[in-house]
């Protein structure tokens, strides 16, 4: 029987300033789920504050799986992650993609009967693909069709991606495999062109007048439940920290 993993993005954007209340936005992590995750905003937005809290929580959730980092940017809001082992910055954020894929092939050929959640979590996707598109085009392309095939195949196989940009552009994901994510998060400001990528046309009309600020926005659950999100602060920034380092250190 697979186990559910109900992890907490955030909060009810209406009902914190509406009410005062703190209803949990939850998405089940587990793989009878689609989670492979997008998270996008532009800089400023709190992206990358979002993306450290949900590493730690899914790291948190799921103490049994093994995840990946690849932090093209090399962005001092993960600093503090450069001496794990499975940490894999700048030009070796691809070496982590090697890794994640094969498992995926492992799995599916039978050899690997395993199913503990492997993630590979990847920071900064957009750039990574555009610097390799102006160096070698052909290797840009290899990069995307496994990017592809993981999201086609990862969700039975219990290999997931979690994949943090600013626009996520259509270059960057062939054969529209953007939509293959189960989790939009878009952060920051409103900017519509960013919600025309990646929700339904039927769904952008809500957001309203909403105004969102740094850690706050949208949510997209499985392409049809849409939440508007208020990511709370962490109070004990170590501790999350520590999660995170232990996660890609065991």
């Amino acid at each position: 029987m697979t186990k559910t993993f109900d992890l907490i993005l955030g909060y009810d954007f209406d009902k914190w300033y509406g009410y005062g209340m703190k209803k949990p936005i939850i998405t089940d992590t587990s793989s009878k789920t689609n989670s492979h995750t997008i998270l996008c905003g532009m800089s400023g937005s709190g992206k990358s504050y979002a993306t450290n809290i949900l590493f730690a929580k899914i790291c948190k959730n799921d103490s049994q799986g093994t995840v990946y980092f690849s932090d093209f940017k090399q962005d001092d809001q993960f600093a503090y992650l450069r001496e794990c082992p499975r940490y894999y910055p700048y030009t070796r954020s691809i070496e982590a993609l090697e890794i994640v894929y094969g498992i995926l092939h492992k799995r599916q050929s039978g050899e690997d009967s395993s199913r503990d959640q492997v993630t590979l979590i990847w920071d900064e996707y957009i750039a990574n693909i555009l610097a390799i598109q102006n160096t070698d085009k052909k290797k840009a392309d290899e990069v995307m069709r496994k990017v592809s095939e993981i999201l086609m195949l990862g969700r039975s196989l219990a290999v997931r991606l979690i994949i943090s940009c600013q626009r996520p552009d259509a270059a960057a994901f062939p054969s529209g495999s953007r939509l293959n994510y189960g989790v939009v998060i878009i952060v920051g400001a409103p900017n519509r062109s960013i919600y025309e990528m990646l929700i339904p046309k039927e769904y952008i009309d809500e957001v309203n007048d909403r105004k969102f600020t740094v850690g706050e926005g949208v949510v997209l659950l499985q392409g049809s439940q849409l939440e508007f999100v208020k990511i709370p602060i962490v109070r004990d920034a170590d501790k999350m920290q520590q999660i995170c380092i232990n996660a890609l250190t065991k």
